[in-house]
């Protein structure tokens, strides 16, 4: 973290542009707050959205997409769940306990990290009035407590507004890729924090999963930060 802040702003911010927030961008855990995990598990899924950070830094940089990205694990508080949702301090995740974290201080991390989180991030799309925003994760090809393969490479989550969401589908697929409506959950149960941010406000956004294997290096991240922006550029324009 920077300046003890929960969160990081990428590019530079312009009104009326495309914008990228980013959840679980990081796998921080601040030394007074111990964990109990293994540290190999700061660098899985449980910890971190593998491989969104270089992507989302990737089109802040190079294809003029700001970026607003967490800047702490989703270990110790997940931005991505409501403030009363029972695992936004999660005691287990993907069969694995995450000792230090029952019984803990769930209003301190609330304040300590969540809602500086929501509130400048409020506060920065207000600023930036954006035409379209890209929520941005990655997601594990399997479970670690079982069930099917996920079959995606790209999967697309939404709640009531689905405009983005279809037009983005159609985009994806048309360059060849297996994408469709994410699995096995859906934006109707898990998409806190745009429909806090963006159907609250009446603002038009795509929720974005990419497989995690498939932007673990740098090459693979450029690739995929110059195939959302695009996709995503054209769906805003289909938006119009």
């Amino acid at each position: 973290m920077i300046d003890g802040l929960p969160y990081r702003q990428v590019g530079e911010l312009k009104r009326g542009g495309l914008v990228c927030v980013a959840d679980h961008a990081s796998n921080f855990v601040p030394d007074d707050i111990p964990l109990g995990v293994a540290p190999e598990l700061l660098d899985n899924h449980i910890a971190v959205d593998i491989g969104v950070s270089g992507v989302a830094e990737r089109m802040a940089r190079r294809h003029g997409i700001p970026a607003h990205l967490a800047a702490v694990s989703r270990l110790v508080v997940d931005l991505h769940r409501e403030e009363d949702h029972k695992h936004v301090v999660p005691t287990e995740s993907d069969g694995h306990l995450i000792p230090g974290n029952i019984g803990a201080d769930v209003e301190a991390r609330l304040v300590r990290y969540y809602r500086p989180y929501h509130e400048a991030l409020e506060q920065w799309l207000a600023e930036a009035q954006p035409e379209l925003i890209i929520s941005l994760h990655s997601f594990t090809p399997k479970l670690a407590i079982g069930g099917d393969d996920r079959p995606w490479e790209i999967a697309l989550l939404y709640n009531q507004d689905d405009r983005a969401a279809r037009h983005a589908i159609r985009l994806f697929g048309e360059l060849g890729l297996n994408v469709g409506d994410n699995e096995p959950y859906s934006g109707t149960d898990l998409n806190a924090t745009m429909n806090r941010h963006a159907e609250a406000q009446g603002r038009p956004y795509c929720a974005i999963e990419v497989r995690q294997d498939l932007i673990g290096t740098r090459a693979e991240q450029s690739r995929f930060a110059a195939i959302i922006a695009d996709v995503c550029g054209r769906v805003a324009l289909a938006l119009d």
